[in-house]
């Protein structure tokens, strides 16, 4: 082999080695409350970074044990603090504790034309008003919220019947939006897209009856794989525009937390 067919070939190789690296995808597993926003968010991680990333949405309980059961993730969004302190305690995280990125507001839903005339907590307690959506409170941490709030307020026994519980928090949106229930309990996420913004209104779940809802992320430990551009994605998902961006979509700047 003449030494320029050599050295073509050395820089071939080098190309695509340089290529497949730079096609390699950062697997993100997210909580379903993160539908409406992370799409965006994605995309303009990767025009500034070139890291391509994509998302699988899912409730926060099944992710974990997907993750724990060999799933290929890079980093797990979840909607609470439980579900990645699963995987920590399986040693399949770098972090010894999620880091808090948001915290999560929970809502009661109802479509415009749901009958319902005055939306407000009590008013669930009318006859006319048969169905609320839930989320599975063991599976999804709005789901927890919610039950959480309706034991608070004493209602969680007297409304147990007119409850339909959906896997997770996309899953009860689609049932009240869809007219499969009366009302529902969304995230704020959910409750602040335009299709529901157009189609129904909300109220806010008096913060004092729920704990609050942290949401924690971390990276998952994946043999052989560099983990450089998931701390890459946490960096910018804490970043000034990345956190006012969550803030307008529904996810609040968790307490003390500051915007790099």
């Amino acid at each position: 082999m003449s030494e320029l067919r050599k050295i073509l070939l050395i820089f071939t190789v080098i190309f695509f080695a340089g290529f497949a690296q730079a096609q390699q995808t950062l697997r993100i597993a997210a909580a379903a409350d993160l539908q409406p926003l992370l799409p965006g968010i994605l995309t303009d991680f990767t025009a500034q970074t070139g890291i391509h990333a994509e998302a699988s949405y899912q409730s926060s309980a099944t992710l974990a044990t997907q993750i724990v059961n060999g799933a290929p993730f890079d980093v797990f969004m979840a909607a609470d603090l439980s579900f990645p302190q699963r995987v920590i305690a399986a040693g399949l995280a770098e972090e010894t504790q999620p880091t808090v990125y948001a915290q999560g507001t929970l809502v009661l839903w109802t479509r415009n034309d749901s009958g319902i005339k005055t939306l407000s907590m009590e008013t669930l307690r009318d006859p006319a008003v048969k169905s609320i959506a839930v989320a599975n409170a063991e599976h999804a941490p709005y789901g927890r919220a919610a039950q959480a709030a309706l034991t608070h307020l004493g209602l969680y026994d007297e409304l147990k019947p007119k409850l339909v519980v959906a896997e997770n928090i996309a899953q009860t949106a689609q049932y009240v939006d869809s007219g499969n229930a009366q009302a529902g309990f969304l995230s704020l996420t959910s409750a602040m897209t335009p299709r529901l913004k157009a189609s129904g209104h909300f109220i806010l779940v008096p913060r004092d009856a729920y704990p609050p809802i942290l949401q924690g992320v971390i990276v998952i430990k994946r043999a052989g794989a560099d983990s450089a551009d998931a701390h890459r994605f946490l960096d910018f998902l804490a970043s000034a525009p990345i956190v006012h961006r969550l803030e307008a979509g529904g996810l609040a700047a968790p307490t003390g937390a500051q915007a790099k």
